[in-house]
């Protein structure tokens, strides 16, 4: 879309779009708007073109029309947008009927008879008129996203409503009815905030909300036994002080959580990552080989001092009573390497610009190849020791020994043998902490970074609630839901060393190219495992001989998504949305593999499902892609493509409908897995298909375009191509905010004909 007159992004409208569901809504629009702008400049016109074209143009005015009826209906229903939505209805409106009129060409002649002003007379009163009617499409969507934002504040408002009347509760009858109406209430927002998640096109809020998701998936089963305990010994005081902590935590999450929905800055600051070696690394290096293509793009010093900066955080390494000898000398001497590679740069970059030259001399281009060389050196041992610090520790503590002395004394009554093993305890949480700052250091995407540091915040703040709740137990030995309690607090901690064992395999295929930058499952909401509501349905694990009958279908998926990686590897550009989307299915498929293993973080059937049905709303949004990418085609070529991405939204929804509907009973759950990974291997099958077909059409297009000698663009000579008017009858949906707009817009995609 980049020769679009009309413009990208926010396409003047002033509003920022945050969320997936808007910005794929728009994408239709955008492309067809294009395609009838950028029609050839020809005097004379054929009556099927101009009927195409006149089509085209009532056909938006249609679909627009009810577009906008879906906006004026929301509008009704909340009076805060009412004013705001009915003004950005009316620009629409207005914007429609007038594309329609410009396209209203009738006969051949009749623009040159009757001095009528349309599309091939008036260029520019259409890009007017699509900027007008994008901007306005835009607004709605977004003060319609804002129905989703108010219904996540009213979420979290009831939450906290409860969650205060829990915390003065005095009697376990009234603790037990507060607490039924508080799961629901966290059930609801859980749902909610999921979704939201996977909507959210900035990947680190979503790592940022997966992290505050998980705090309150776990606090809620901490909360229940802490009260209990709590109203059980109520003169008990780390009884008190383990409950308070869990309360805290849930309010501190519950307010992340609104300030990535509402995108609210505490004291109006901004959120920034700290600066890890891998960045600095990322950085220099950048800066390194831009020197290829200027040498006055940055001072020389700002080199030296950009490496020193990375050298001064290797000391979180070097510095650490847990680095042997032999890596801390590794480390120190592949900084020297990198100074005096860095040094004889700079020496060379001082002499080229001596002799006035002006691109990088050979000595200067061997010298950025050994920087880049000893800087990624140094990158590789960083990560080396990192990781293997975090693999033996792993290892280390799998017994989870002194959580098994801590249950044992404080089951005894204890105290002196609590405190001993609670000694032993901080020692483990010190480490581990460290260790989930080196890994933060090495992860590789910032998403991961903020996955560490959410490691790092909840051993710390674990421990001392482990810590009390095992005084509690000791003072209180024959108290079993004192002992409940602590069995809650010790999961949480085991529950925790599994998670980072997941994300030291992430931080290991990043490194070693494995996979993309990121996996759609480690961003999954997890239905089924908000204990704490006891009306929830149960989630069921498969068994020995269901997982055996479905190990073969998993091992094909396996090999599928082994050959979408390949595929997706000989992409020159790796930030194509087409590859970004097979990189995310892949990703996704492989989860679903382990999950016919009995691995990986997809433990229950609910988590498969979900798992599948944002594996298709991913399939839909490549087929929205692939879309894009067929206006800029041959017929021939545009026909292929858009066949294969036919058959794939068609797959896709039909994952969707299968997995969205309800079932009941083993053997109806299990058909239902089967038939979700069928339906999966089918998808992924058809986008090995398009990937390479893709791929070979945009190295196509691209030579060509470079090749031609006509200033006028490629897309221009295809983009007069006759176009059929899509499905125009859609169902009317009753259902309001973004989704049911997306049905609507849906009526504005526009297949070229042959």
């Amino acid at each position: 879309m980049a020769s679009s007159p009309c413009g990208s992004g926010n396409f003047d409208s002033g509003l920022e779009i945050k969320t997936r569901s808007v910005e794929q809504t728009l994408v239709p629009l955008v492309s067809q708007i294009t395609t009838l702008i950028n029609h050839k400049d020809k005097t004379k016109k054929s009556e099927r073109t101009q009927q195409a074209i006149q089509r085209v143009g009532q056909a938006v005015s249609v679909a627009v029309g009810r577009f906008v009826g879906v906006g004026e209906a929301i509008a009704v229903e909340n009076e805060e947008l009412k004013e705001e939505m009915g003004m950005a209805c009316f620009e629409a409106r207005r914007a429609g009927d007038a594309i329609a009129k410009l396209t209203d060409v009738g006969m051949p002649v009749a623009p040159l008879m009757d001095g009528r002003k349309t599309v091939f007379s008036n260029r520019t009163g259409m890009v007017k008129a699509a900027r007008m009617l994008l901007s306005s499409v835009t607004k709605v969507l977004v003060l319609a996203d804002r129905i989703v934002i108010k219904q996540i504040i009213t979420s979290r408002n009831k939450v906290l409503v409860t969650l205060e009347q829990l915390e003065r509760v005095s009697t376990f009858q009234e603790f037990v009815q507060i607490f039924s109406q508080f799961g629901n209430q966290m059930v609801e927002f859980a749902h909610l905030t999921g979704d939201r998640q996977n909507d959210l096109k900035d990947e680190n809020k979503k790592a940022r909300m997966a992290a505050a998701r998980a705090v309150l998936e776990k606090c809620t089963m901490m909360l229940l036994t802490a009260s209990k305990t709590c109203l059980r010994h109520p003169d008990c005081e780390s009884a008190r002080i383990n409950k308070d902590a869990v309360f805290h935590r849930m309010r501190f999450a519950l307010q992340q959580v609104m300030e990535i929905v509402t995108d609210a800055r505490p004291c109006g600051e901004t959120k920034v990552l700290p600066l890890s070696i891998y960045t600095g690394i990322k950085d220099f290096k950048s800066n390194v080989e831009g020197l290829h293509e200027g040498l006055y793009s940055l001072p020389q010093q700002a080199l030296s001092d950009q490496l020193e900066a990375v050298v001064e955080r290797t000391e979180d390494f070097t510095d650490s009573a847990y680095t042997s000898h032999e890596h801390r000398e590794g480390i120190l001497q592949l900084c020297q390497l990198a100074r005096q590679d860095t040094d004889q740069l700079i020496a060379a970059w001082r002499e080229a610009l001596s002799l006035n030259a002006k691109e990088a001399t050979e000595e200067m281009e061997l010298s950025i190849l050994k920087t880049c060389q000893s800087v990624h050196e140094l990158r590789r041992e960083l990560h080396k020791v990192a990781v293997g610090r975090a693999a033996d520790l792993l290892k280390l503590h799998a017994e989870h020994l002194p959580l098994r002395a801590l249950k044992a004394s404080g089951g005894e009554g204890n105290l002196e043998a609590v405190a001993e093993y609670a000694h032993t305890l901080g020692e483990q949480k010190e480490q581990l902490m460290e260790t989930c700052r080196l890994l933060c250091h090495v992860s590789g995407t910032e998403p991961l970074e903020i996955t560490c540091m959410h490691a790092e915040e909840t051993f710390h703040v674990t421990v001392p609630q482990i810590i009390s709740a095992a005084q509690t137990l000791a003072l209180h030995p024959s108290s079993k839901i004192a002992k409940e309690n602590l069995d809650v607090f010790c999961e949480a901690w085991e529950s925790q060393l599994c998670d980072m064992g997941v994300l030291l395999r992430e931080i290991n295929d990043v490194f070693e190219g494995r996979r993309g930058d990121k996996r759609a499952y480690l961003s999954l909401p997890r239905p089924g495992k908000h204990s704490a509501n006891l009306k929830m349905v149960k989630a069921v694990k498969l068994d020995t001989e269901e997982q055996s009958t479905i190990a073969k279908l998993g091992l094909e998926l396996r090999l599928l998504t082994s050959d979408v990686d390949t595929e997706v590897e000989k992409w020159e550009d790796q930030e194509q949305d087409i590859v970004r989307q097979g990189q995310s299915m892949s990703s996704m498929a492989y989860s679903m593999y382990l999950f016919t293993r009995g691995e990986g973080l997809l433990k229950t059937t609910m988590d498969l499902f979900h798992q599948a049905e944002v594996l298709s709303e991913e399939g839909l949004q490549l087929c929205s892609s692939v879309h894009t990418l067929s206006t800029l085609l041959m017929d021939e070529e545009k026909v292929v493509v858009l066949s294969e991405m036919e058959k794939l939204m068609g797959l896709c929804q039909q994952l969707q409908m299968g997995v969205r509907t309800p079932v009941q009973g083993k053997t109806a759950t299990f058909q239902k897995v089967d038939s979700s990974i069928q339906n999966t291997r089918a998808i992924m099958t058809v986008v090995i298909y398009l990937l390479p077909v893709c791929n070979k059409l945009v190295r196509k297009y691209k030579s060509e375009r470079s090749s031609l000698d006509s200033p006028q663009s490629w897309r221009d000579r295809q983009s007069s191509t006759p176009i059929k008017d899509g499905a125009l009858n859609g169902k009317n949906s009753n259902g309001f905010g973004v989704k049911s707009l997306e049905k609507h817009m849906a009526n504005l995609t526009f297949l070229e004909s042959k």
